[in-house]
C-alpha cells in the first residue's frame, strides 16, 4: 500500500501555524517561526493541513511502494 504524506513549499510558507493546529498526529511543526516542517514518520497524509493552509503551499503526495 502506498503511503501518503504532506509536503510544504518552505519558500512560500508564511509560518502562520494553521497546519499545526489541525494535524491529528502532531506531525507538523513550525520551528523558529520560519516555515512549517512535516515529520514524515508521523504524517498519515490525511490532508487536513493542506486544507487549512491559507497560502496553499502544502500538498499531499503518494510514495510508491518498492
Amino acid at each position: 500500500m502506498a503511503k501518503r504524506y504532506a509536503v510544504v513549499d518552505t519558500a512560500l510558507c508564511v509560518a502562520c501555524g494553521c497546519c499545526v493546529k489541525v494535524c491529528p498526529r502532531q506531525a507538523v511543526q513550525v520551528p523558529d517561526g520560519i516555515a512549517a516542517q512535516v515529520a514524515r514518520d508521523r504524517c498519515v497524509g490525511c490532508g487536513l493541513c493542506a486544507k487549512a493552509c491559507p497560502a496553499s503551499v502544502i500538498e499531499i503526495r503518494q510514495e510508491d511502494a518498492p
